[in-house]
């Protein structure tokens, strides 16, 4: 179904406040500290609070003004086919698509199937446009990967012909085993240069990849398997994570045992050997069904036969996981993930071939896919991939790594920000315990230059502004500008994000979209709101990267994405937009707390809890409350040394009551030394919300947790709490 023309008038309304921008002066410099910050409306009230990328940047940068945003993006929207297609054209296609028709597209569930297709019927190969087309223009000696290992000093790259050799024989492998067009591949691997090689390997030769995060439990990557049936399993002995030893191949074991219980047996698995963790005699093994990497992919040519797909074949399975349920499997097709995901890494970080990007994402989630291994490969980047936590063996690793690789792009999560922040930019080590005396001070920030620094970038959630400028000003120095990007594994790549050298930027603010995405502010009703707003964010067009369906259930693709409001991709998440344009992000509409009638947005309330100054980072749930309906319950985690005390509870309280409203106060706040994150730094709200209300029986998978024991720890304060409140009482009593 062909798309239905879109008003001059609605483009018109939708950009003119970013056609305002024009008329800024520009300037740059550090960002002021306010003491009244939240998202949305008072943020953008601050006259002073917009920062200006430099004079010099904008000159070098790809999109210098919001002029020049501002045309590409209204060709975007209204010449999707002209401009899409002069940006595919630049990437190697066996056979090009129908030019009449470069997509479809059908969001309205009230005039049939959901259907997003773009591309279809040219054929190509992602592998072959991120490897051997870049090699073929001369760039085959180019740093394509630096590794840097867990343990400092364990290291190694390799260029691109390097790379490319190791996919084939990888690939040729597959082949021989069994694995051709269509099969599914598990990869079960952490971040080793084996893993972007294994997923690049798949692509090769048109096998789909599925690669879950090597730290989900055995139980979830049984369903997984069950659910997409792989040809094979390739995964590791072990890995080494700060300072634990974490055995995959020993959960692989038993998730092979319980998916042949559920009718799926895998007949290989193929097991890389990494010795820094673990020797291979250490490792149980299955005759028959076991093979080692090293004894058997090195065997294979270095050349491998690129299989030609239609852009719209499946490229990869990534699974979401919710509270409840089966994983949602979804499902990315390869032509316009490929032209998508190599435009928003190119123009949302203002590449150039002498960059060094490093993105801290691990692969097993969609950041890794997109911003580690297709979209810097494919512009022809050297990407650095580390295996390591990035606050080991202390606070200043990643200042090290930024420094050892020159590392100019850098892209990581609000969550390892404010970890980054806490720990401040000095901290006191003992270097000899044996001569308590000798103490080094170190600054974790400040003692590493940075200047090789360009553009920074945020992924995941929202930043919190105070987080935004801690980044801007002290990692930064003031002068690099921050990509700010709003994305979704569904997405496949950046929606809304700032181009670092185009626009005024405000802190905490993803700012305007990207090329060919409409966003749309819709009431409960669904009703476009125009102008200064807030509601849940819709998009109203497709676009490139858009995931195609659910793996085997479209009816629940249909349900979840599309039914909610008919006629736009509904995203889940709630959004402000304030009155210079900008929009605000307000975290996922299941975060929304009705208190007595006020809906109020969880990232405002942890907002305005960490522009305390002694406030590292804060999370918060709602749980039932007899009288408002639903009250607030906030986790928070204090800057390291300051101590617990009733007194800074009500300071807090009162830094909410004060930016939001005497409504938003938190009626509960539980101290936490740390907060429940996956390896990624994604905050895990599920399992707050469970000790909040106290079911501490139905935590569910914390597997995944980066410190399983932060919620034991959660748990036992709230133990200790209970037994002083009742104490207390029985003293009043």
């Amino acid at each position: 179904m062909d798309p239905p023309p879109l008003s001059s008038h609605h483009l018109q309304n939708h950009l003119r406040h970013v056609e305002s921008l024009s008329t800024l002066p520009s300037g740059a410099g550090k960002i002021p500290h306010l003491n009244a910050v939240i998202l949305g409306e008072a943020l953008a009230s601050e006259e002073n609070d917009l920062v200006f990328p430099s004079q010099e940047f904008s000159s070098q940068a790809l999109v210098s003004s919001p002029a020049q945003y501002l045309e590409m993006y209204k060709k975007s929207i209204l010449d999707p086919s002209g401009f899409w297609s002069e940006i595919a054209s630049e990437f190697y296609w066996e056979k090009k698509w129908p030019q009449q028709q470069v997509y479809t597209e059908n969001l309205d569930v009230r005039k049939g199937d959901i259907k997003i297709e773009w591309f279809k019927g040219g054929m190509t190969n992602i592998c072959y446009n991120a490897l051997d087309r870049n090699i073929d223009a001369g760039n085959g000696d180019k740093i394509a990967m630096y590794w840097e290992g867990n343990e400092l000093n364990h290291d190694g790259s390799l260029t691109y012909t390097q790379l490319l050799h190791k996919v084939c024989q990888l690939a040729n492998y597959l082949k021989d085993i069994g694995v051709s067009k269509g099969d599914a591949v598990v990869i079960y691997l952490p971040m080793l240069m084996e893993l972007p090689i294994a997923m690049l390997a798949c692509a090769r030769i048109g096998a789909i990849h599925s690669v879950v995060f090597a730290g989900f439990s055995a139980d979830s990557l049984s369903q997984r398997i069950v659910d997409c049936k792989p040809k094979a399993v390739i995964t590791c002995n072990a890995v080494r994570r700060g300072s634990k030893v974490i055995q995959l191949k020993d959960i692989v074991d038993a998730a092979l045992i319980d998916s042949a219980k559920n009718g799926f047996s895998v007949g290989v698995v193929l097991n890389y050997e990494n010795e820094s963790a673990m020797k291979r005699e250490c490792t149980k093994w299955t005759e028959g069904r076991d093979v080692w990497w090293q004894d058997t992919v090195p065997k294979y040519p270095t050349i491998c036969d690129v299989v030609w797909v239609d852009a719209e074949d499946p490229l990869f399975l990534l699974y979401t996981s919710g509270s409840t349920g089966k994983p949602k499997g979804v499902l990315h097709t390869t032509g316009g993930y490929m032209i998508y995901t190599a435009t928003t890494f190119k123009y949302a970080f203002d590449y150039k071939s002498s960059d060094i990007y490093w993105c801290t994402a691990d692969c097993g989630w969609i950041t890794g896919h997109s911003y580690v291994t297709y979209g810097p490969l494919l512009n022809g980047a050297t990407v650095v991939v580390f295996e390591g936590a990035p606050n080991y063996p202390n606070a200043s690793r990643c200042w090290d790594i930024v420094d050892k690789y020159k590392v100019s792009l850098f892209y990581t999560a609000p969550t390892l920000v404010r970890s980054l922040m806490r720990d401040g930019d000095e901290a006191i080590y003992i270097v000899d315990r044996s001569l308590i005396t000798d103490i080094l001070h170190l600054q974790f920030v400040t003692r590493y230059s940075r200047k090789s620094l360009r553009v920074l970038g945020s992924v995941g959630e929202p930043i919190n502004p105070s987080a935004w400028r801690w980044f801007f000003n002290v990692v930064g120095d003031s002068r690099c500008p921050i990509s700010d990007t709003w994305w979704q594994t569904e997405t496949g790549g950046f929606m809304i994000t700032p181009l670092p050298g185009a626009w005024p930027q405000k802190p905490g603010s993803a700012t305007f979209p990207f090329f060919g995405v409409l966003p749309v502010i819709v009431d409960e009703k669904g009703t476009e709101i125009d102008g200064e707003c807030s509601g849940y964010l819709c998009v109203k067009n497709s676009w490139p990267g858009a995931f195609r369906t659910l793996y085997g259930d479209h009816d629940r693709y249909e349900t979840t994405y599309f039914k909610p409001f008919p006629g736009y991709y509904f995203t889940g998440d709630g959004c402000s937009r304030d009155k210079d344009g900008y929009h605000w992000l307000t975290g996922r509409v299941d975060d929304v707390i009705n208190v007595s009638g006020h809906r109020i947005g969880t990232a405002e309330v942890e907002s305005a809890l960490v522009s305390h100054p002694q406030c590292a980072e804060a999370a918060v749930v709602g749980v039932e409350h007899e009288v408002k309906g639903q009250g607030i319950y906030a986790f928070v985690t204090l800057v390291e040394g300051v101590p617990y005390s009733e007194e800074l509870k009500k300071s807090l309280t009162l830094a909410v009551r004060k930016q939001i409203g005497a409504f938003a106060a938190p009626d509960k706040i539980h101290w936490a030394p740390g907060l429940p994150k996956t390896r990624s730094g994604k905050i895990m709200r599920r399992i707050l919300r469970k000790i909040a209300s106290r079911q501490l029986d139905e935590l569910g998978d914390t597997s995944t947790l980066a410190d399983p024991c932060v919620v034991e720890q959660l748990i036992a304060l709230s133990d200790q709490e209970s037994r002083q409140l009742q104490k207390e009482w029985v003293e009043d009593n």
